[in-house]
């Protein structure tokens, strides 16, 4: 049977300076852009090494260098930049992105898949990465299906299963790489479209009305100033009051173990020179007396990265101090 390329049907690539938007503007940063934006590789890679050359740790010469070589079909090269900048920026979910692009460009869907995985636990809420790792299971079970029709090509099941899959790609372009500082630029796979709604219930009865229940007492600005104690102990560099500020019962991302996650937190804490965390735009709700969620803006600047992320925490009172439980972006 004749095996259908879904690969070139699969992939987004993430649109480059998302993580890196922070960066001041820079001139020599802007020509190597509007070289590389022209189609202009190899004068745009000589300026970028260049530049390198003379800036070492800047992160977005170096993932721009990457793009370059990505265009230029230079994967290798591409692969070994773009495994660099996982090592020295390990908190940017877009190195990790286009190494998954470009192993599966060359049929490594496991490597593909675990890169995938890093940018999605570096960066929860990164959408991009969310569906192109669905695209790469997708692929993965159309390899698994059109072998198990190799073997047995009356396997109605797996013909079922892999024209569905088929189906689901059919008429979407060949992605090509997103260039950077084009705000224009967005993945090319589109979202599934949902099925259409169901029409809607009549309405239920109203219901009787009921005494209303006072809301649990909670001092809101205690856990406040828990919050803002553990944002305070993360902008010192202070590893061990910042994880102080998580219960013992604190569910780390992913299902990693305490010590693990511990672990990760504290080489995340040391290796910036400086960190500045800020809060804003706080809200806490009474869960009951002893619960409560609050929902914030939180702001990170370092010598490293810049970003803003949409937070939510659950806390608990644990002996008269307030313990985050949960931590989730939005």
């Amino acid at each position: 049977m004749k095996r259908t390329p879904l690969l070139a049907l699969l992939f987004a690539v993430v649109t480059g300076y998302a993580a890196f938007a922070y960066a001041a503007p820079n001139t020599d940063i802007q020509e190597i852009n509007g070289l590389f934006k022209q189609g202009q590789y190899a004068p745009a890679l000589d300026k970028v090494n260049a530049y390198i050359s003379k800036n070492p740790q800047d992160a977005q010469a170096r993932f721009l260098k990457g793009l370059i070589l990505t265009e230029q079909n230079k994967s290798a090269e591409a692969i070994k930049v773009f495994t660099s900048l996982t090592e020295d920026f390990p908190e940017l979910p877009e190195p990790y992105n286009n190494l998954a692009v470009l192993y599966a460009a060359q049929g490594q869907y496991d490597k593909a898949k675990t890169e995938l995985e890093m940018a999605i636990h570096t960066h929860p809420s990164y959408a991009t990465a969310h569906e192109n790792l669905g695209d790469i299971y997708a692929k993965m079970a159309s390899i698994a299906y059109d072998k198990a029709l190799q073997l047995d090509n009356n396997n109605a099941s797996a013909q079922t299963k892999l024209s569905l899959i088929k189906e689901l790609f059919s008429g979407r372009k060949t992605p090509s790489l997103a260039k950077t500082g084009d705000s224009k630029s967005k993945p090319v796979i589109a979202a599934a479209k949902p099925a259409d709604a169901a029409p809607a219930a009549a309405p239920a009865p109203a219901p009787a009305p009921v005494a209303s229940t006072p809301a649990p007492a909670v001092d809101t600005g205690a856990v406040t100033d828990a919050l803002q104690s553990w944002a305070k102990a993360w902008s010192n560099k202070d590893a061990d009051a910042y994880l102080a500020a998580y219960s013992p019962k604190f569910k780390a991302p992913k299902g990693e173990s305490r010590s693990s996650w511990e672990n990760e937190r504290r080489e995340r804490i040391n290796a910036p020179k400086k960190i500045e965390v800020t809060l804003s735009d706080i809200n806490v709700t009474a869960n009951s007396s002893d619960r409560a969620t609050v929902s914030f803006k939180q702001s990170y600047r370092s010598d490293r990265l810049s970003s803003t992320a949409h937070k939510t925490m659950e806390l608990v009172k644990t002996h008269g101090k307030w313990l985050i439980t949960e931590e989730r972006s939005r």
